[in-house]
């Protein structure tokens, strides 16, 4: 089964320094019908003024996964980390027991698109960490940009799902296989696809459950991520 989530039927807000769309209900969004999926319980996607971002806030029991997607994001939190995030880079921040960090946009001139990501943990209370890489390149598909052993030189989750992310050229075709009673969801950050026939163009999204196999064949020059979740 492969349900679809259009990218206009997201919730979201818009303010005078960012534009958000929510895949899941946040914050001020809720719809029953969309709570999460698996243990993916937040995708948004931000476009964040120059200059402006998100003070310090907290969070707690959640591994939270950032992917630039243009211009820079800046994070500061109560462990004493600090770095700016480029495309081409990940960020890991599981929030255990407890952590206030703040995420800005450090540039004046250009503004910040990204995808903040929220995955639930197979454990509660566990000390807090971070971790920052960058994706090492495979020549194009998709590769494991944050998985629980951190294969590949992906970042360490502390939750059962492989998160896959690539860019691909029009025309190119990918497959990938789900073991038995896994689900996915896939989302296009941007360009267009088909999976499995059906059409996905920037900002869409689809839930995946009961297919042993998938196939995802690239309409335009593509940018995009897959969840694989284990039960």
């Amino acid at each position: 089964m492969i349900q679809l989530r259009p990218s206009n039927e997201r919730g979201g807000a818009r303010y005078d320094w960012l534009d958000t769309r929510h895949s899941f209900s946040f914050d001020q969004y809720y719809d029953p019908r969309y709570m999460g999926f698996g243990h993916l319980r937040v995708l948004n996607e931000d476009w964040i003024s120059p200059g402006a971002g998100f003070p310090t806030h907290p969070h707690r029991d959640m591994e939270i996964v950032t992917y630039p997607l243009e211009g820079a994001i800046e994070h500061k939190d109560s462990m004493g980390n600090g770095s700016v995030i480029r495309p081409g880079e990940v960020q890991r921040m599981s929030a255990g027991t407890g952590i206030f960090h703040s995420e800005f946009n450090p540039s004046k001139t250009e503004a910040t698109h990204m995808l903040q990501i929220w995955i639930r943990p197979r454990a509660r209370g566990i000390t807090p960490t971070y971790e920052q890489k960058a994706l090492v390149a495979n020549g194009g598909g998709l590769r494991p940009v944050a998985s629980p052993d951190g294969r590949d030189g992906s970042v360490t989750i502390q939750a059962d799902v492989v998160l896959y992310a690539g860019r691909m050229k029009a025309g190119e075709m990918f497959t990938h296989q789900f073991a038995p009673s896994n689900t996915g969801w896939l989302q296009v950050a941007r360009g267009a696809v088909t999976l499995n026939g059906a059409k996905l163009a920037a900002g869409d999204g689809a839930a995946i459950k009961d297919e042993a196999r998938i196939e995802i064949v690239a309409a335009d020059d593509a940018e995009l991520l897959l969840f694989d979740m284990m039960p």
